[in-house]
């Protein structure tokens, strides 16, 4: 399975946030939705759930 990644760098931002979360796709979802409400003052909701999955990438893995 590839592991999923959400970017905050990849997101406008006013703070400027660098935060990066990897792994299984519903658990990135999980905590990308928790720190855009706890951090970034969003309300957690199926669209916001929606917009961060929409914007997840497959990690990349140097080989």
């Amino acid at each position: 399975m590839t592991r999923k990644v959400a970017d905050c760098r990849k997101s406008p931002s006013v703070s400027g946030c660098t935060l990066t979360i990897a792994g299984e796709e519903e658990e990135v979802v999980r905590a990308a939705a928790e720190h855009a409400v706890s951090v970034h003052g969003h309300t957690d909701s199926p669209e916001l759930r929606q917009m961060v999955r929409d914007s997840l990438e497959d990690e990349k893995v140097n080989v």
